[in-house]
């Protein structure tokens, strides 16, 4: 492709460099404005300076590309409210040995969830787990959230719907997911043992505790963190409190029994002296903002106080009840049998439920990998959740990244505005020469120009701007060729991201949900992860190459 009229050049230039400097730095002194509304103001300004036309700039939006991300962004709402990474999570703690163990298990379980739920997504609802499980063995969080994000990036690489550029690939391309998977699944694996293996030797002493000092830890109440605190993403400071890490049968049972001794007394509306109401709690909010004592009282004795409350009020349950005639006796039990019979109905309608969250997700994984038309799978998928959720969708509908679908539309114009100017084809008759794929002079110079422009203008736009190309001079070798430039182009790209931390949007997402995390605020710095980030991804990149290569 000639390049276009000199004004034309200069205005689209222009456009895109915006574009890249909101899109790589959005919070820049001159115009902090964000990613989105910067991807927005570049494809306006393509519009502006008449580098495209608008219809052009309509027609450049992939709307296929658009359902495929929103479908799987809403099936990830629904799998986190079915507890999927609640499970994920409770899968990392299991039966630990120690910081090593835990920093192989982060890379295996990122990378694996990666692959099915997205990188991003991954990265949100895991960041602060892995704080707390490193602060509750006395581990430093560092290498946790480098084999968190690094590993969430490898393992997307193997299917189409692990990042977004694998998307724009997978739909411009027309590979099946099953043919993805095949020719990426292997890379995936071993990049990821070489990335364990790496972070292991890296971080090698300050992960060697002695294992008694990790026994003592796990001994210790006020250091033990519970399940309940460490299985979202999301956390409230009343969470936090000293009474949801005892996790005692005592203690659940009496506080159960303090409840339904009020929606008892509810019930009898006011008969007999009700003088221990003054002791009652109504949801376990109250019982943590009505004990500010308590939360003091965490390192010596907290347990032993708290069991003492539960025994007043059972006692004052106890009595209400001796204190009661015998028709008032037969209306609390019938009142308790309804209880328990609401309560056992709504337990079973809860399972049922996320049953058929996870039997719907496995079907549209099944779709995709008999080749079905991805985009339509997911939107059906998301569509099929709404349905049997049985309730308003606005809650979940409000929880997908808006500004994300909105930040791809005005990519899409800003590329195609700056392909149209030539710029890209020009560079690339340079390059094509010596980045034919079918030697290792080629791989190794295409691998390179990826890798530079990926953490340049970032990988999405990157893929945008050199997919169509490799794949035309690929075509020309043979078909089998075109499919394997495509699947070295999306393993490149995405493995880039671990070179710093301005690489990929997973990343970002770790580094400020550390740095925001209460409590356990972690500031992973940019020279921190490079430090580690170049040596990973360049062996990463190489050892993942041979393989695909090979195929």
């Amino acid at each position: 492709m000639a390049l276009a009229t000199p004004i034309k050049v200069i205005l689209g230039s222009i456009a895109f460099g915006i574009f890249w400097i909101l899109a790589v730095f959005p919070a820049v002194p001159f115009l902090p404005i964000g990613r989105t509304a910067g991807s927005l103001l570049g494809a306006m300004l393509m519009v502006i300076f008449r580098v495209i036309s608008p219809d052009e700039a309509y027609a450049a939006i992939d709307l296929p590309i658009l359902g495929l991300l929103f479908g799987t962004m809403v099936v990830s709402v629904f799998l986190e409210r079915a507890d999927m990474f609640k499970h994920l999570g409770k899968l990392l703690s299991w039966k630990s040995r120690g910081g090593k163990d835990l920093l192989f298990r982060v890379c295996l379980v990122s990378a694996f969830s990666s692959a099915l739920f997205t990188n991003d997504t991954v990265c949100v609802v895991l960041t602060e787990f892995i704080l707390k499980i490193a602060r509750q063995n006395d581990l430093p969080p560092q290498p946790f959230l480098l084999a968190l994000a690094s590993s969430a990036n490898i393992g997307s690489a193997a299917t189409p719907i692990g990042n977004p550029q694998n998307l724009v690939i997978a739909v411009q391309s027309g590979i099946s997911f099953g043919m993805f998977l095949k020719g990426l699944f292997g890379a995936m694996i071993v990049g990821v043992l070489v990335n364990a293996c790496i972070l292991l030797g890296y971080f090698w002493k300050v992960l060697s505790v002695e294992k008694k000092d990790v026994e003592v830890a796990s001994t210790v109440p006020s250091e033990v963190v519970a399940d309940d605190e460490v299985i979202s993403h999301r956390f409230s400071p009343a969470t936090m409190s000293h009474f949801t890490s005892l996790g005692s049968q005592e203690l659940e049972a009496a506080v159960e029994a303090v409840m339904q001794s009020n929606s008892v007394s509810a019930s009898l509306g006011g008969v007999g002296d009700l003088s221990f109401r003054s002791r009652r709690y109504n949801s376990e909010s109250e019982i943590q903002t009505a004990s500010p004592d308590l939360k003091e009282a965490r390192a010596d004795g907290a347990v032993r106080t708290s069991a003492s409350i539960v025994s007043v009020e059972v006692t004052s349950s106890k009595r209400f009840v001796r204190s009661l005639s015998s028709r008032q006796r037969e209306v609390l039990r019938d009142d308790l049998s309804i209880s328990e019979k609401e309560i056992f109905g709504e337990r079973w309608k809860r399972i049922c439920w996320k049953v058929s969250v996870y039997l719907v997700t496995l079907g549209m994984l099944v779709a995709l990998l008999m080749g079905l038309n991805m985009s339509w799978t997911a939107l059906t998928a998301a569509l099929v959740l709404v349905v049997i959720d049985f309730k308003d969708a606005r809650p979940c509908l409000e929880k997908v990244s808006y500004s994300l679908l909105i930040f791809f539309c005005g990519m899409f114009i800003t590329v195609d505005g700056f392909n149209k100017t030539g710029i890209p084809s020009a560079l690339w008759d340079l390059v094509e020469p010596y980045s034919k794929i079918n030697n290792a002079g080629g791989v190794a110079l295409f691998s390179v120009v990826v890798l530079i422009l990926s953490n340049i203008a970032s990988n999405v736009p990157t893929v945008l701007l050199l997919g169509a190309r490799v794949a035309a001079s690929a075509a020309e070798i043979s078909p089998a060729e075109e499919v394997r430039a495509w699947l070295i182009l999306a393993w490149v790209s995405t493995v880039a991201g671990n070179l710093s931390l301005l690489g990929s949007a997973a990343n970002l997402i770790v580094c400020e949900q550390a740095r925001r995390a209460q409590f356990f605020g972690y500031n992973l710095s940019f020279f921190s992860h490079l430090r580690f980030g170049v040596p990973s991804t360049l062996v990463v990149t190489t050892v993942g190459l041979l393989l695909v290569t090979s195929r």
